[in-house]
């Protein structure tokens, strides 16, 4: 499965933004910033994201985005199927595969199938919360503990 830089940008975009839930709208630019996303690039990625049901927006100095549900109800893969189209497309076949090959490569469909299919299951298993509290652990694992 290859993951282009607009989906690997909405994962970006949408974990930021699932981090500050419940925070109001987010600047562009502080999404943009903390993500190291170029902003015009993330501008049409929150376009598409909010055009695929996942964010609100409101114009002007005071604006920004939101997540339009709670983190726990948006999956990784529903946003990489948003921003990537269908993740069964075998995707999973290495870059010189090819359909009807002679190469003995169709032999391999099913398990390129396999592979789809688990990869599938990860992301569509896996939540923006679940991506918050992954975050969260690394954040203070990280902290140093004083005792004063």
């Amino acid at each position: 499965m290859r993951i282009s830089a607009k989906g690997e940008y909405a994962i970006k975009a949408m974990l930021d933004l699932a981090l500050h839930y419940g925070a109001g709208l987010i600047p562009i630019q502080d999404i943009a910033g903390r993500q190291a996303i170029p902003q015009r690039y993330l501008e049409q990625v929150l376009l598409l994201l909010k055009g695929a049901g996942f964010l609100q927006s409101k114009r002007g100095s005071a604006g920004g985005y939101h997540l339009i549900r709670p983190p726990d109800e948006i999956t990784v893969g529903s946003v990489l199927r948003a921003m990537e189209g269908s993740l069964e497309r075998g995707d999973a076949r290495p870059r010189g595969a090819r359909r009807g090959a002679s190469d003995h490569s169709s032999d391999l469909q099913d398990l390129w199938g396999e592979i789809s299919a688990a990869v599938s299951g990860v992301v569509d298993r896996i939540s923006f919360a679940d991506l918050c509290r992954r975050v969260e652990q690394r954040r203070s694992a990280a902290r140093p503990m004083y005792h004063i």
